[in-house]
């Protein structure tokens, strides 16, 4: 049953007695005084489908404590604590002096309920539809996109322990598999949490061990008993089958059959780095610097700092990449309709005094990124949306130092043919191949075109032309300058989003993803506040 706050305050109601003693402009003084508005009670309703049991804690509370909870990055235990002790907090959620806080695992109750319901960034909504009533971002027509790496909440595990791991859940999961496990198994003891007592300085004893429990996971896999699953057991044999075979590989003399095992040399694709959780991975941020968790990407208007839209996914795979969902968070930017058509004559409002309209009046969107965002995908969408990139490109790299790059050689689409410096021609196949081969014979410039013996073949992406046009672009004066003016306010943002703990407090990315939704929702909020945030008698949102 969804509760209610009771709107008669208590004789020892904080906020009537010291609320007065806030700053005022701060998030606390605004939620001891629009909580309400901020938060109504209708926002929550869906979570409730019956109006029968025990009373929750009134929503205008929660809300609030999980804005302070993100923006402050305390524990449910911290959080609960501020609650009964911090006369800040009390004002700011509508608590008497002697109100006890709620238990901590309330907030882990209320983070399920949100993370599993249709509409899990109701609270950065709420936000949102303050940013839109303010107009600040009216006239702003520009998104910034960046991306961060956050700390996963759980330590990395290596290839033996990942293997213990899932072979005891799958022995707590799976109906039947304990017995299995202890018929069919030998190279550990795996009633025991814990590795095995070897001596782990002797290089022949970790193989050996390796071996063993490859083994053992392959026996268990082949001995369960057939029967339907349900979902909790299913994904504990899916993990036990994943970790038994992404870091190892047959021995040297092994034709791959007879079941002998050491560690691979090289690292898995999209390799699983935690049983504990499983959607945690591995990154590289730079080529000597990797870090484990998962990645925050958002959209900023670079000029103000508001952010946009959020999304967290796991620090690496194809999906994951900057431009794949950089392209999703631009479709859902809900913040306004940036797209919206002007007549010729009508001026567009902009607060920055540089603006930008296309020759049929429509305003363009600039879009502003680093070169981890300039694929031949992204930059497509963007022209079928009719947005300016303003997006670093990706540097061209020569088959030979100092040589000639792929925009030396034309490219001719209509007729299908592509003439290389010397002014050599050779036709684009279907699987948009250039291969020149025997042309290259004899060349006077084959020294700077290429390396290898057959000569020079290029592969053209499908979006090739775009690609090209946009490079060109980019050496314009004016590009360099407003990349360089707007681009880098991003990183205050980040900076923001980052500030006081980069390693999240959740497992998976649901839970972690209704966390980022919420300091975005927070730091919205403090920037709104100190860009002047107050309330009208007509109930509007306005900034002073």
């Amino acid at each position: 049953m969804q509760g209610r706050s009771d709107p008669q305050r208590e004789l020892l109601d904080v906020e009537s007695v010291a609320g007065h003693l806030l700053p005022e402009g701060g998030i606390f003084a605004f939620l001891a005084a629009h909580r309400r508005e901020l938060f109504p009670d209708e926002l929550f309703a869906d979570l409730f489908a019956t109006g029968r049991g025990r009373p929750s804690v009134p929503v205008e509370v929660v809300a609030s404590v999980l804005v302070l909870q993100t923006l402050h990055s305390l524990s449910d235990r911290e959080a609960v604590e501020a609650l009964t002790f911090d006369l800040r907090w009390k004002a700011a959620c509508g608590l008497a002096v002697t109100d006890a806080g709620f238990h901590p695992t309330t907030l882990t109750y209320w983070r399920r309920r949100l993370a599993g319901s249709e509409r899990p960034e109701r609270i950065f909504d709420a936000v949102r539809q303050v940013v839109a009533q303010t107009g600040v971002l009216t006239g702003r027509y520009r998104r910034a996109l960046d991306s961060t790496i956050l700390d996963d909440a759980v330590a990395t595990q290596d290839t033996v322990t990942q293997i213990i791991a899932a072979i005891r859940r799958v022995a707590r999961e799976v109906p039947d598999a304990a017995e299995v496990i202890a018929a069919q198994t030998s190279g550990h003891d795996y009633t025991q949490a814990g590795k095995p007592r070897i001596a782990w300085d002797d290089q022949q004893a970790r193989a050996e061990l390796v071996d063993a429990l490859v083994g053992d996971a392959h026996r268990v896999l082949g001995h369960l008993p057939d029967q339907e699953l349900d979902a909790t057991a299913a994904e504990a044999v899916g993990l036990l089958a994943l970790v038994a075979g992404q870091d190892v590989e047959p021995v040297e003399d092994s034709d791959g059959t007879d079941g002998r095992w050491h560690i691979a040399r090289r690292t898995a694709p999209d390799r699983l780095i935690s049983t504990v959780d499983p959607e945690t991975r591995h990154a590289h941020k730079t080529r000597n610097q990797r870090r484990d968790g998962y990645k925050a990407h958002l959209v900023v208007e670079p000029d103000t700092g508001i952010i946009t839209a959020t999304a967290l996914t796991p620090a690496s795979g194809p999906d994951n990449s900057d431009a794949s969902v950089g392209i999703d968070l631009l479709t859902r930017d809900l913040t306004r309709d940036l797209t919206r058509d002007l007549t010729r004559d009508e001026a567009l409002p902009d607060t920055t005094g540089d603006t930008t309209t296309s020759t049929t009046g429509e305003a363009v969107v600039e879009v502003l990124a680093d070169s981890a965002y300039a694929t031949g995908d992204m930059l497509a969408e963007l022209a079928a949306t009719k947005r300016q990139a303003i997006i670093k490109p990706r540097p061209l790299r020569p088959a030979v130092e100092g040589g000639f790059t792929l925009d030396d050689f034309t490219v001719d689409e209509q007729q299908g043919m592509v003439t290389c410096p010397n002014g050599l021609t050779a036709r684009i196949t279907a699987t948009r191949a250039v291969i020149f081969g025997a042309r290259c014979r004899g060349c006077p410039l084959a020294a700077r075109c290429t390396t290898s013996k057959t000569g020079r073949n290029l592969r053209l992406h499908p979006h090739d032309a775009l690609q090209r046009a946009h490079r060109a672009a980019a050496r314009d004066p004016d590009f360099t300058h407003t990349y360089r003016r707007h681009r880098p306010m991003v990183e205050r943002s980040i900076a923001w989003l980052t500030r006081g703990n980069r390693r999240l407090r959740f497992r998976g990315v649901q839970l972690n993803d209704l966390w980022l939704s919420h300091r975005a929702a927070a730091l919205n909020l403090r920037r709104l506040l100190a860009l002047g945030l107050q309330r009208h008698t007509t109930g509007s949102w306005a900034l002073a």
